[in-house]
């Protein structure tokens, strides 16, 4: 136990990464300005079926258009702790710092997992900065620190991995589904497979393909090309 991280590193990221199924949950975002515009926009962008319900005393047009392309109902009320009911999640966002911390704590007694925008000491989550190419998705955290560094980040992941790393996966998953035995069996197997990249020479591709090794040097040429291209940005960054 005294090996953890966050035991010896004083600055450690102590969030624990999540992806919740949004639509298998019921999330509440309360507000209709540009601001929950923002994160209505975000919630649909990654989980297009995400089973939303909005309240706020005025929904903007915008958001409107949404909802009704969504065929998502809203309410224009004031905030209601009835409105609570069945919710799993709930983001405020709302330009009212007090009205936000009011509905915050209403929130924490009904034992409710909440965001509350631009306010991360009042968070119980972050929404992340995200890069996405197909079934690959990668969430970014600076602990609420710095948006715009997580943006930077993900500028540079999003130009590094190809559009073709959704091929990438499904070649990767058609390896595993052909592999026999239990857990310990597939990663010995896996370790076979890629360890040509290891030895630098050629070997005899583990099923008698050519494909696997192909596979195997792509994934190796995209870390190289993400450690690059990231390593540069952060120099970029501090200059």
């Amino acid at each position: 136990m005294n090996d953890l991280p966050g035991k010896q590193i004083k600055n450690f990221n102590s969030l624990f990464p999540v992806f919740f199924k949004l639509e298998k949950l019921n999330l509440l975002i309360v507000g209709g300005g540009y601001v929950a515009l923002e994160k209505l926009t975000a919630v649909f962008n990654n989980s297009p079926q995400a089973k939303v319900n909005l309240v706020a005393t005025q929904v903007s047009d915008d958001i409107k258009k949404i909802l009704n392309e969504k065929e998502v109902s809203f309410t224009e009320l004031e905030f209601d702790e009835s409105h609570l009911t069945g919710i799993d999640l709930v983001i405020i966002a709302i330009n009212d710092q007090a009205t936000s911390e009011a509905i915050y704590h209403v929130c924490k007694k009904n034992k409710i997992l909440t965001n509350v925008a631009d306010k991360p000491e009042l968070c119980d989550f972050y929404l992340s900065s995200v890069v996405q190419k197909g079934n690959l998705k990668i969430a970014i955290s600076t602990n609420g620190k710095s948006p715009t560094i997580a943006k930077r980040v993900k500028e540079v992941l999003n130009d590094t991995f190809p559009e073709e790393m959704d091929k990438v996966l499904d070649n990767m998953e058609a390896i595993r589904n052909r592999l026999k035995g239990d857990f310990s069996d597939k990663v010995k197997q896996l370790n076979n497979i890629t360890k040509v990249l290891a030895a630098g020479r050629s070997t005899k591709p583990y099923f008698g393909t050519k494909g696997v090794k192909v596979l195997a040097y792509t994934i190796a040429a995209l870390g190289l090309m993400l450690f690059g291209h990231f390593v540069l940005s952060l120099i970029d960054l501090h200059l």
